[in-house]
């Protein structure tokens, strides 16, 4: 299970959207009072963040009663998170809280439908979601496809090495880099070396070069079913990624071509899950 992000994170998104306190609940006179604050789903749902929206409540001054662990795959109508305090505390992490909630596990929820379907066809297959998450937000959505049973592609520029055509264009094309491959693994031999093509004659090159990742973009499956098989007869412990365009409607289809990893961004973008949230007095 993903670890919750840091305090710093979290005191960040707090100074951002209360920098000065709830003008509201204080010209109303309420702050005082005590509430509780309840939040369920209203479809079905994969939890995620529950730990950053108890932390973010707490940190306003609240109270925490119930909390289900991110992860979980609840139905409709499902409590899963409590806390009490004033009405002030509650009224500062309401929205806040609630905005973490429905965004990273609309995230999560739609990670765990492709990994499920694609799971179904092929039982070794991962899904590798990318680095296109909103800039500010990869903790969290690192957070959200982990809970979903995915992995990500990549954590960042530092710890992987993936070779694009914009990289190859410096080097004088793939021709010039497959020559050099020998001196790529001297200067990263304990790295897997992985390049993106866009053909069937790349894919070959890069067999025959000696890389450990084939990423295949934007092919449509059928080619890519008859390229893979190419690429097995060269060298069968080659891993092959298909990536580019992958998204819930035709997972299956990309599951179904032998590739080893599908990579995508679509679960990034959608709608958000629908989680219900109220605030009522306590006497």
């Amino acid at each position: 299970m993903a670890l919750p992000v840091s305090d710093q994170l979290l005191e960040r998104l707090m100074e951002e959207d209360v920098p000065y306190g709830d003008l509201t609940t204080k010209i109303l006179g309420i702050g005082h009072k005590p509430g509780k604050i309840v939040f369920s789903t209203r479809e079905p749902t994969v939890l995620c963040a529950t730990e950053e929206a108890a932390g973010i409540l707490k940190k306003f001054g609240a109270e925490i009663r119930l909390a289900k662990p991110s992860g979980e795959y609840l139905p409709e109508g499902v409590v899963f998170l409590e806390a009490e305090g004033t009405a002030a505390a509650l009224h500062a992490g309401w929205r806040l809280a609630l905005n973490l909630l429905e965004y990273v596990s609309g995230i999560a929820t739609r990670t765990r439908r492709i990994v499920d379907i694609a799971k179904k066809i092929n039982p070794d297959i991962s899904i590798a979601p990318t680095r296109k998450s909103f800039p500010g937000t990869k903790k969290l959505a690192i957070k959200a496809v982990e809970c979903a049973g995915a992995r990500p592609h990549r954590l960042g520029l530092s710890e992987s090495i993936l070779i694009f055509k914009h990289h190859m264009a410096f080097l004088g094309g793939l021709e010039s880099l497959c020559a050099d491959i020998k001196r790529l693994r001297v200067e990263a031999p304990s790295m897997k070396l992985a390049i993106e093509v866009e053909d069937e004659a790349g894919a070959l090159s890069a067999a025959k070069a000696g890389f450990d990742i084939i990423q295949v973009d934007k092919m449509a499956s059928a080619g890519l079913i008859e390229l893979i098989g190419k690429v097995r007869a060269i060298n069968p412990t080659i891993l092959i990624a298909a990536a580019g365009g992958v998204n819930e409607a035709n997972t299956a289809e990309y599951a179904a071509t032998g590739a080893d990893i599908l990579v995508l961004s679509s679960v990034f973008f959608g709608k958000t899950s629908d989680i219900g949230a109220r605030i009522v007095p306590l006497p």
